[in-house]
């Protein structure tokens, strides 16, 4: 039996709260330049250290050993989705970043403007890399004069510097092509190509590039340095069982930026504006009775990891453990504490690092530790499990699962 339907037999409607509080790039390595210390174990935390003592402990990894994820597949696993199995594409990663409410069957493609020289040959990838005014000002013009392409929608929206991103809503769509970037300069950007050649979605959508190629480079021919631009990461949303259907809870988002907003909206959350993150307890607070899980998103220990800045990884996380008692006024039956990955200081990127987690219900036992750290996780009762289960037990500690077998 698929483990997915057995999980899907065994669920019980409860009035269960189930919240999971994510730090981005949670997870660290100790160092001897860091005096053998994780910055979760340096920062002063006397209210995730008070959980602590009632919880249970572990590590997790977010795809499989050795693999370092994208935001994407790192809060898919989180969401109880095997990133595996629900690969998102790059272009479409990209449009929810920059806030496109994006549809079933839309393919999205990640663009960069670039320099072509008088016979198309690519001299500069990032167009020298304009400044945002002028992306914004190129999409606007584009916009403008290509609104449609046969009986496809064509949006196009502006990201930060030289990128953009441009989707294609219609009827019949589908990625992933090969991409339109040579992948460095002095080559012809290339034609795309279906990745499946037999696949009736993809051909018909390597025609519509190569008709958004037709129509967009003549408008940017006068323009100068970003006269043509690259494509990559050409595919289609993919569908993804919705939320509540899978785990019969309502859910929540309260996020900042958008693309975890966007990443949320795929599988069905509801948006709840916020700007930091007291705001987004006080509003946790005001929407309790409304839904039955929330998703609690804080990213700046992420930013501080990927800047290699030790300190500044430290006080994001004091930050967050001093706006923690406001979400503490209203406890949900189980509660999680994590992160979606690792973004270990001495890195400055991502990694494939298990994050720790903490996990707290009337069920979940303690493990007798004394803070929440990648030490004490080490030692903890959930051991190390993939990020997919992690849905799973917060459903078991809320007594969703009826009992399997006689």
């Amino acid at each position: 039996m698929n483990l997915d339907s057995l999980y899907s037999e065994l669920t019980l409607k409860t009035n269960a709260k189930l919240v999971l509080l994510v730090l981005d790039g949670l997870g660290d390595v100790a160092t001897k330049e860091q005096h053998y210390l994780t910055p979760l174990e340096a920062a002063t935390t006397p209210n995730l250290d008070k959980l602590a003592k009632d919880s249970a402990q572990g590590r997790m990894i977010p795809v499989a050993p050795g693999i370092t994820p994208g935001s994407g597949p790192g809060h898919l696993g989180l969401f109880g989705y095997d990133p595996l199995e629900f690969q998102v594409g790059r272009g479409v990663i990209e449009a929810l970043g920059l806030g496109v409410e994006l549809r079933p069957g839309d393919v999205c493609a990640r663009a960069n403007f670039a320099t072509l020289d008088e016979k198309g040959i690519v001299t500069d990838r990032r167009a020298g890399r304009i400044a945002t005014e002028i992306c914004e000002k190129l999409c606007a013009k584009l916009a403008a004069k290509i609104k449609k392409l046969g009986d496809t929608d064509v949006i196009i929206q502006a990201g930060k510097e030289h990128r953009f991103v441009v989707v294609f809503r219609g009827k019949g769509l589908e990625g992933p092509l090969t991409d339109a970037d040579p992948n460095r300069e002095g080559f012809a950007v290339p034609t795309v190509h279906p990745r499946d050649e037999k696949n009736a979605g993809q051909k018909k959508m390597a025609a519509l590039i190569a008709d958004f190629y037709k129509a967009a480079l003549p408008i940017l021919a006068g323009e100068k340095p970003a006269n043509g631009f690259l494509m990559r990461g050409i595919a289609h949303q993919p569908h993804i069982p919705l939320f509540e259907e899978r785990y019969k809870l309502k859910p929540a988002c309260l996020a900042v930026y958008p693309m975890y907003k966007g990443l949320a909206q795929l599988v069905g959350m509801k948006k709840i504006e916020a700007q930091t993150i007291q705001q987004q307890f006080e509003l946790y607070l005001k929407e309790y009775d409304n839904y039955d899980f929330f998703f609690i998103h804080y990213k700046y220990t992420d930013k501080a990891g990927e800047d290699g800045d030790f300190n500044a990884k430290v006080k994001a996380i004091e930050y967050f453990d001093d706006a923690l008692p406001i979400f503490l006024r209203k406890k949900p039956d189980v509660l999680v504490v994590t992160g979606d990955h690792s973004t270990p200081v001495a890195l400055k990127g991502h990694s494939w690092h298990p994050q720790p987690v903490m996990l707290h219900s009337d069920f979940s036992g303690s493990d007798k530790l004394e803070r929440f750290t990648e030490t004490g996780a080490n030692l903890g009762s959930l051991g190390v499990f993939e990020s997919k289960y992690l849905i799973r037990l917060m459903q078991a500690n809320a007594r969703m699962f009826d009992k399997f077998g006689a």
